[in-house]
């Protein structure tokens, strides 16, 4: 049994350039510059369609490699896949965002974090760094795919009996 396959790698690449969409949508929003203040709560909204992600990537293995039975395991496996090339591309993802999308976020953040927050300007300019982020996304991503992976496999899991009494839901004998 191949551990991961196209399907994974597919998915973790359309989690990945959803997250470069979702970068230019907070971009857009004004979370990276005039409400900036906002960012550290908004962008949790990501949540949101990033596990959507993961169920439909799930579903479809589910349908396309087990005959829409699988078990826990396998989900998880699947899921695991698909955060262990998330995790692969995020250092890429980062330089993108922060070279492309949004190169000013850096100086946004720290400037926001000193003069209204009051923090220490060495300490946020020893924070907000590119090396910085790109370490976070990839342990995030593994933490968080790992999470994400155990729990979604557990709503889309399909025994063999619960696709037999499905089926029967579906043709009721008259």
């Amino acid at each position: 049994m191949k551990i991961m396959t196209t399907l994974e790698i597919k998915w973790g690449i359309i989690f990945t350039l959803f997250s470069l969409v979702w970068m230019v949508f907070e971009k857009t929003m004004g979370w990276h510059d005039e409400n900036i203040a906002q960012h550290a709560t908004l962008t949790n909204l990501f949540a949101i369609p990033a596990i959507a992600i993961y169920v439909y990537a799930l579903l479809e293995k589910r349908k396309k490699h087990f005959n829409n039975i699988m078990t826990w395991q396998q989900g998880f496996l699947c899921g695991l896949m698909v955060t262990l090339v998330v995790a692969i591309l995020s250092p890429l993802t980062q330089w993108i965002t922060f070279q492309f999308i949004t190169p000013e976020y850096f100086r946004n953040v720290i400037e926001h974090s000193v003069n209204i927050e009051g923090k220490d300007r060495e300490e946020m300019e020893e924070f907000f760094t590119l090396k910085n982020y790109i370490i976070q996304s990839v342990f995030g991503a593994l933490i968080i795919g790992v999470v994400t992976s155990a729990i979604v496999a557990l709503f889309v899991k399909r025994t063999p009996v619960a696709e037999m009494n499905q089926r029967q839901s579906q043709n009721p004998v008259q």
